[in-house]
């Protein structure tokens, strides 16, 4: 999902019956957002993959969750993709323990570190998928259960003809709209201000959505608080880079 910038932090019925069809499922169309990188896994990453995956992971055979009975309770939901090595969404989880987090991630060093980290912090509010994201939402997340979804730094995709590549399309968000609830927002953050137009385009036809941002900084808002730095943030930060948010809320 990242590209190699982003790597230390991070890293979807038909009525037809080809991959293109628009109306197939999205994970179905034939175009991946993400690469798949080799990396050597860790102890601590083989440990979570092994030990700790059948107690958190979750995979696309497991069908549609009732998300109250997978975590054994009534919360706000947070669901995020592309987590890469895990660990803004692990001091999330850790932060926030009156909310449910569900991490997507197809990298398996990822997937196993942030097993690894939830198990010896003993967080029991977060739940792993290692599948495409897009196959997650259509056929596992039900409709209405979000509170939030989250997007963080996703590969940028720069040069023009892999821009069908980029996850932020008008299908996705669209899909996303549907598993938000009333009032439910939809986060992303970039630091590629050509990607963040992007999204800014797509999410302004989109429909169903209302830019959360104030008017002096429309139409993206500072970084809010609850959105924990990442290591290659705090570097571009210190290069002068920028950053980008957006926060849109579902109508």
């Amino acid at each position: 999902m990242k590209d190699p910038q982003h790597q230390d932090e991070g890293s979807s019925a038909s009525k037809t019956t080809g991959p293109e069809s628009p109306d197939a499922p999205l994970h179905r169309r034939g175009i991946k957002s993400y690469v798949i990188r080799a990396g050597r896994m860790t102890e601590a990453q083989t440990r979570g993959l092994e030990e700790v995956w059948p107690r958190l992971g979750l995979t696309i055979a497991d069908g549609l969750q009732n998300l109250d009975t997978l975590f054994g309770r009534v919360a706000p939901r947070v669901a995020e993709v592309g987590f890469g090595m895990g660990k803004s969404l692990i001091e999330q989880a850790e932060r926030h323990p009156e909310v449910d987090f569900i991490g997507i991630e197809v990298h398996a060093p990822g997937v196993g570190k942030l097993l690894d980290e939830a198990d010896k912090r003993g967080l029991t509010n977060i739940r792993v998928y290692r599948e495409d994201a897009l196959a997650v939402l259509e056929q596992c997340l039900p409709a209405d259960s979000l509170t939030t979804f989250q997007l963080f730094f996703p590969d940028p995709w720069p040069k023009k003809k892999h821009h069908k590549r980029r996850i932020v399309q008008p299908a996705f968000v669209e899909l996303i709209r549907t598993r938000l609830k009333a009032g439910g927002t939809l986060h992303m953050a970039t630091d590629w201000e050509a990607y963040a137009e992007w999204m800014v385009e797509v999410m302004e036809a989109a429909p169903g959505y209302t830019n959360t941002a104030a008017s002096e900084t429309s139409p993206y808002v500072p970084r809010p608080d609850f959105r924990p730095l990442t290591k290659f943030e705090v570097r571009g930060e210190r290069l002068g880079h920028g950053v980008w948010d957006l926060i849109f809320r579902r109508d």
